[in-house]
């Protein structure tokens, strides 16, 4: 796929200019540490449900020494998980599941075109296509390396019961 079949012309988008920088993001998504998957949200369109936001990959990445020595490559999970939490901030910040937290509800379609490596930002896009309150959302995501699309999908994510879900002391 070509940069022209991107859902969102990332070369329209201010990247020096996050619309959220992690603490915001920290505002509306639970991960933290090593499981913090994203950098910064740099567009929304609210009309289109349309976010895009990134991912610099770093060589302090968790899965560097494991995922392969000598060759450090992206996991496909952590990929996915990086969309996750880009729809899922998108969601929370405007309240469109009417839910406190979103978690993974399936994935559909998905396929890896190319790798990501140290060095890298990943550029995340999703699209939502379907918002059912406190139901179901149903995103497309794109994730773009050098204006070359490397993952893409549907992604669905659903309310999570936090109640019944949280450690009790």
């Amino acid at each position: 796929m070509s940069s022209k079949n991107l859902y969102v012309d990332l070369s329209l988008i201010d990247v020096d200019n996050p619309i959220a920088d992690i603490e915001t993001i920290r505002q509306y998504n639970p991960q933290r540490h090593e499981m913090e998957q994203l950098t910064a949200i740099v567009y929304e369109n609210i009309e289109k449900h349309q976010c895009v936001g990134y991912k610099d990959i770093t060589r302090e990445e968790f899965w560097i020494r494991g995922h392969m020595p000598g060759m450090p490559l992206m996991p496909g999970v952590v990929m996915l998980e990086a969309m996750a939490q880009l729809s899922s901030y998108f969601v929370q910040a405007h309240n469109l599941l009417d839910a406190q937290v979103v978690g993974f509800g399936g994935l559909e379609e998905v396929r890896f075109r190319g790798p990501v490596v140290p060095g890298d930002r990943l550029f995340l896009i999703c699209e939502l296509t379907k918002v059912r309150p406190r139901r179901m959302i149903v995103c497309r995501f794109q994730g773009v390396v050098n204006g070359t699309i490397v993952v893409d999908g549907v992604l669905k994510g659903i309310p999570l019961p936090v109640d019944s879900l949280q450690v009790k002391d």
